[in-house]
């Protein structure tokens, strides 16, 4: 695969070409270009397949170009290498297949190459949040910052959503993650495939098992992939869960 290289900066830009060149399967391309035309002009000419773009640059700035790339027919796998963590979901809006933050390391380049070389452009539009007044359906992954850096987990793996203080616990297959999302906009979003069963629980319909009570009048909710563990169901939701779980 084809990579460019978009960074203001010299000495980044000589460290990501020497940690893709000492990957097998990819291509450095030159020249690298240092700022936001210059890599629009180069993806025209060069047809890269994966472009390791910088955030903040001047004239246009990676998410502007990465947004431009967007209107494109084909246009390559934006994977952003940047020192501000901040931008995630922006950059998320824009396409992007990964988000790595300086320095960044050689594991979490690899990953994030990976992932480049399968979404094609239908899947990379369903990873993102529509936006307002699109006719877009909601995403098809949950995005989540992590240690490794932005985690990307398909809708259909996740267990459910628990809200506490701040942050939404997400229980997917593979583990948790945790969510700067509100319980109420998940709710609204995906509320065709989730059911609420209390004030701070979403719960994903497929994954309904057996709701049962308890000796102290109690009502827990067992879900497949989750090992015996039991949510509790509050007393106002359990007539919409016992309605769900007949039609289901």
């Amino acid at each position: 695969m084809n990579v460019l290289i978009v960074d203001d900066e010299p000495l980044a830009r000589e460290r990501l070409s020497r940690l893709v060149g000492e990957l097998e399967g990819y291509r450095v391309l030159e020249p690298a270009a240092s700022n936001g035309e210059e890599a629009l002009a180069l993806i025209e000419s060069l047809r890269p397949d994966v472009v390791l773009l910088d955030i903040r640059m001047p004239g246009l700035d990676g998410l502007q170009v990465a947004a431009k790339l967007c209107e494109r027919e084909a246009p390559p796998a934006v994977i952003f290498c940047t020192a501000h963590d901040e931008f995630a979901l922006e950059a998320f809006q824009v396409s992007a297949v990964g988000y790595l933050v300086k320095p960044v390391r050689p594991e979490s380049l690899v990953e994030a190459l990976k992932k480049a070389e399968r979404p094609n452009r239908v899947q990379l539009a369903a990873l993102t949040r529509p936006a307002p007044g699109s006719s877009v359906g909601p995403r098809s992954h949950i995005s989540a910052r992590t240690r490794k850096g932005i985690e990307l987990i398909p809708l259909e793996q996740v267990i459910f959503f628990i809200a506490d203080h701040k942050y939404v616990t997400l229980r997917h297959e593979g583990g948790e993650v945790l969510l700067d999302e509100p319980l109420k906009a998940l709710e609204d979003e995906f509320g065709d495939r989730f059911v609420r069963i209390h004030r701070n629980a979403l719960v994903a319909r497929e994954r309904i098992e057996r709701l049962q009570r308890t000796p102290l009048g109690h009502f827990q909710l067992f879900l497949k992939g989750m090992g015996g563990e039991a949510l509790t169901v509050s007393r106002r939701h359990v007539a919409g869960v016992r309605k769900l779980m007949h039609n289901l």
